[in-house]
């Protein structure tokens, strides 16, 4: 049975479209470089920033794509970090599964430091064990090495604990490291993505993650 659950956060818990892309815009726009419609950076929403901005630069150097990150997170702290908002039904949610008995700890690429913000603005903190995500250096933004870092950190046992997310990189996080996995169908990762990456279960709502959980104990 799943003792722990870790839940990703951009395109799991809450929308964070418009703020990404526009502070993918902001950075392009200040580095001189071809800035796409935000309906063409919705990939972004879920990889590492630097993955991203290494795809969308026509000049991939470190360097350059260090100050990519600079300028996205100097238009984030102050704006898009808020231009975001929670799936509908998500807080319900996360109470039940809380009331199965399971721990809820977040598992996010997105610097932690960011990520407490958002839980808390959206008054989510409550309902989490644990905030894991990212350094701002760049560390843990692979969902394996997070996933495994958790795991370690906290001495859970891989079979107990479930991974859900809504990109290919959060199953494969959770698969590498034996444990189980969901992907849901609400967010950012298209079905062909999802199906490639091989997740143990599919959700497509935030009820239906709840409703998993809660029939787990009856079983």
């Amino acid at each position: 049975m799943t003792t722990h659950v870790l839940l990703d956060l951009d395109g799991t818990l809450t929308d964070p479209g418009e703020g990404i892309t526009r502070c993918v815009q902001h950075a392009l726009e200040r580095l001189g470089e071809p800035v796409p419609e935000a309906s063409e950076l919705l990939w972004c929403i879920g990889p590492p920033l630097s993955e991203s901005f290494s795809r969308l630069l026509s000049n991939t150097s470190g360097e350059l794509v260090g100050r990519a990150v600079e300028l996205y997170r100097e238009r984030y702290t102050t704006k898009g970090i808020y231009e975001n908002v929670p799936y509908p039904g998500m807080d319900r949610a996360l109470n039940r599964i809380r009331e199965t008995g399971r721990s809820l700890l977040l598992a996010t690429s997105k610097p932690t430091v960011f990520a407490a913000r958002v839980l808390d603005h959206f008054g989510l903190s409550r309902h989490f064990l644990g905030v894991h995500g990212s350094h701002l250096d760049g560390r843990l933004t692979s969902k394996v090495e997070l996933v495994r870092h958790i795991i370690s950190a906290r001495g859970l046992n891989p079979v107990q604990v479930m991974m859900v997310g809504d990109r290919h990189h959060d199953v494969e996080g959770g698969r590498l490291n034996g444990t189980s996995t969901a992907a849901v169908t609400y967010g950012y990762g298209n079905r062909e993505e999802l199906e490639g990456a091989h997740p143990d279960h599919f959700f497509d709502s935030p009820e239906e993650i709840a409703a998993f959980f809660e029939a787990e104990c009856q079983t």
